[in-house]
């Protein structure tokens, strides 16, 4: 909004303070950079957040799924009577009862309902709304569902062979998607090699473990208008999608987000729970509420993909990488959600981490009749790292090169771009590899730790180095990769910021709040930050690829920037002082070269609202980053920054048992600028405890398409007692497109922790492990030379 020309603002001027006694200098202070605690801290740590477990609508039913309890198998019978006549049930759905039903998925090859066949154990048959959870618990006993089995695949090799049994007729070969990408000659850069190394790595399946499990409470209103409490991580994506699936206008769906208790990329897509609870809502006229318990968040939730990739690089005897070519073959599951698009980032860490003059690439995901698998931190960052940095290793050990040196040699500068089109306009990546490596020690503990690998001793102690790429300024998969804000302020000179991005447990919320109060000279109790409803907020494409901070932080800074300018500008006309003599401090108009206060903002803002031509400080921005669409083959600066990091890791290898002790982390993350440390230090460290958990504990155990783990008392998670030491230093590489410099850290601190860990445990050892994770069993066969 302009400023109204009529408006008559009240008149002020420095000497009206001081006469009043009421003169001061107000010192410019910085909100950048401080200890700046999460605004929904106090809720969560005193137990008032309400969670969608602790809502409840008047007149809500509760909804309950029937999965299968066979892996393949066609479904000859459904008889659903029983469970109809359970006093206390409302309703109970089949396919037969949703003919509207429309597929979901990246590929659209999976129904909610599933009518005629199943293909994996997750599959969901019918579906019930009851007065309480333990009665609609009672009415999927009652549901009587005979099949007929059909011939299960559990592996990829299996699934691609010639007459192996077709899971879905549009793809005969069982080939859910594939991915190629090249560029250079890697023929050529073979030819130009002294050294050349090919291995495979197999990567396995771990799940995201949320503390809060999925649920949704689904609820129509009289006019046919669909309210949802939804933990999605991309609420206007999913308000067309829903559309899609109910065939109705997107502007009658409304989405409210409660707090969500952690994502990490498993809120992504649409899964079949949720339509689910749209069909029981639209059947019974009454809100439902569908919560998975803790094994079923165990056994449906999507999983990180499991990938089989087969690296091949080479170099020069003077330190130069040639070439690289990748393939990879993916366990698709039974349907298609994003985990199988995850080629869209290993191909970048295959083609881009180091410089790398001649790159192929290939994948395959491959339909079986095992989970699928969706997004997942790092987006199958972890599992292309994991390979192409055990390879720097092996490639400077072959050449007699230290492995830092070798990484220097080949590490990009600002301003390169590489093959496949990335412009690193920022790019702190060598300050990292030094850093890390120095703070470390890691050069003399590596080379007396290979001195000490054949002494008789049961405890080798090892350290690893590895580094990682990653988007740091989101990236353009959309038409748009942008994001809205809209900041208000009041006649007290509070602030409302309705930003478009969604608060999953990032901080973002906080960081957005801490910009808008550095533009505006407000302290952070002056904002209330509004992000949980679509009928409120602005558009934004959704939490993902690192771009929170990125996008909405640029978003909030451009409206922020607006309402200042805005403000200025009546002070100028109030006290005949040029705008840019001016400056806004702790909630008051100062002179911007001695800090003299001048005015309260809060009585300049009620001096506009209410002059004789009223006006308000109401603003609004949209921010697109300037990254660009990849071409058909993959080609192209998806970016608008790219984030860089590198780990040093300590481990302790215990030979007689194969327990591997990781005992300290040093880390050096390029970040752009540290906004608020706190948050980004609680960023690194949760993501570092992730990394951990891939490498050497977790393991969502699958067998014959079955879940064989679904609890925590199986499930290893990485607990208070086996959380490493760290040590954690950030590169402000004052990224220029950044809001105040700064990137997106989100995905980081977890993508190269399996990779240093590997190094580690070959540098302790002699042994080189190219499976994971590192349990003590799998650690103590590799030792003794015994396959599983």
């Amino acid at each position: 909004m302009g400023i109204a020309p009529e408006a008559q603002v009240e008149t002020i001027a420095p000497h009206e303070a001081r006469d009043a006694g009421t003169a001061r200098t107000i010192e410019k202070d910085s909100l950048i950079g401080k200890r700046i605690a999460k605004l929904d801290a106090p809720d969560k740590a005193s137990g008032k957040t309400r969670y969608i477990h602790d809502m409840n609508l008047p007149g809500q039913l509760h909804g309950k799924i029937l999965h299968s309890t066979r892996v393949h198998a066609l479904i000859k019978r459904i008889d659903t009577s029983k469970a109809k006549a359970l006093p206390g049930v409302h309703a109970v759905i089949t396919a037969e009862d949703v003919p509207y039903q429309r597929p979901l998925g990246v590929s659209k090859d999976h129904m909610p309902l599933k009518g005629d066949r199943v293909r994996s154990m997750r599959d969901e048959i019918a579906a019930v709304a009851a007065d309480t959870p333990e009665i609609a618990e009672a009415a999927l006993k009652l549901i009587e569902v005979e099949y007929e089995d059909l011939p299960p695949l559990y592996n990829v090799a299996e699934a691609m062979k010639p007459g192996a049994p077709v899971l879905h007729d549009q793809k005969p070969d069982n080939v859910a998607m594939t991915f190629d990408y090249s560029h250079g000659d890697v023929v050529q850069g073979e030819a130009e090699s002294d050294v050349v190394f090919e291995d495979t790595f197999k990567l396995h399946y771990v799940t995201h473990c949320c503390m809060g499990v999925s649920g949704v409470i689904a609820d129509f209103d009289s006019a046919g208008g669909l309210m949802l409490y939804s933990q999605t991580q991309v609420p206007f994506l999913h308000k067309r999608e829903f559309a899609e699936i109910l065939g109705i206008d997107p502007g009658r769906i409304r989405i409210v987000q409660p707090p969500i208790g952690g994502g990490f990329g498993s809120k992504l897509d649409i899964y079949p729970f949720e339509p689910i609870a749209i069909f029981l809502a639209k059947a019974t006229r009454r809100p439902v509420k569908l919560i998975f318990s803790r094994e079923q968040e165990f056994r449906i939730s999507p999983t990180r993909q499991p990938v089989l990739l087969t690296l091949r690089s080479g170099a020069k005897k003077d330190g130069t990488l040639t070439f690289r070519t990748a393939t990879t073959l993916h366990d698709n599951g039974a349907y298609t959600s994003w985990g199988a698009t995850t080629p869209f980032v290993i191909m970048q860490t295959i083609s881009s981490l180091y410089r790398v003059p001649h790159c192929k690439y290939h994948t395959t995901a491959v339909y079986t009749n095992n989970p699928y698998a969706g997004s997942f931190r790092g987006y199958g960052n972890l599992q292309a790292t994991f390979a192409v940095e055990q390879h720097m290793d092996k490639i400077a050990e072959a050449i007699g090169m230290d492995p830092l040196a070798f990484r220097l040699k080949n590490a990009q500068d600002p301003g390169e771009t590489t093959g496949q089109g990335m412009h690193f306009k920022s790019c702190g990546f060598k300050d990292c590899l030094r850093t890390v490596a120095e703070r470390g020690d890691y050069l003399r503990k590596h080379a007396e730790n290979i001195a000490n690998q054949a002494k008789p001793e049961r405890y080798k102690r090892g350290v690893g180095m590895a580094s990682m790429l990653h988007v740091g300024g989101g990236a353009k998969i959309y038409p748009s990769d942008g994001c809205g804000t809209i900041v208000k302020i009041d006649d007290f000179a509070h602030v409302t910021v309705m930003t478009g991005a969604s608060e999953i447990g990032q901080g973002s919320e906080t960081v957005i709040a801490q910009l808008v109060c550095e533009e505006l000279g407000v302290p952070m109790e002056a904002v209330t930050v509004v992000n949980n409803d679509t009928d409120v907020k602005p558009w934004d494409v959704g939490v993902h690829a690192s771009r929170t901070t990125f996008i909405a932080g640029n978003s909030a800074l451009g409206a922020a920037r607006k309402a200042r300018d805005k403000i200025l500008a009546v002070a100028a006309k109030a006290t005949g002082y040029d705008a840019s003599a001016l400056d806004l401090r702790q909630g008051t108009i100062v002179m911007a070269g001695t800090g003299e206060a001048i005015v309260p903002l809060a009585k300049l803002l009620r001096s506009l609202h209410f002059s004789e031509k009223a006006d308000l400080v109401m603003t609004t921005h949209y921010y697109e980053p300037p990254s660009e669409h990849q071409d058909k083959g993959f080609k192209g600066d998806v970016s608008a920054a790219y984030a860089w990091a590198s780990q040093v890791i300590e481990v302790v290898v215990d030979t007689d048992t194969g327990i591997v002790k990781m005992e300290k982390v040093w880390g050096a993350h390029d970040v752009g600028r540290v906004l608020n440390r706190l948050g980004i230090e609680g960023q690194i460290e949760g993501g570092v405890v992730m990394g951990q958990g891939y490498a050497l504990t977790e393991e969502l155990i699958v067998e014959d398409g079955v879940v064989k783990n679904p609890a925590f008392r199986d499930y290893k998670l990485v607990t208070a007692p086996e959380i490493p030491e760290m040590d954690v230093t950030f590169i402000e590489s004052m990224d220029g497109e950044g809001p105040r410099g700064a990137k997106g850290v989100g995905e980081a601190p977890a993508i190269c922790i399996a990779a240093a860990t590997a190094n580690a445990i070959y540098n302790a050892t002699g042994v080189r492990i190219q499976t994971l994770p590192y349990t003590p069993e799998n650690v103590y066969r590799a030792l003794k030379g015994v396959n599983r």
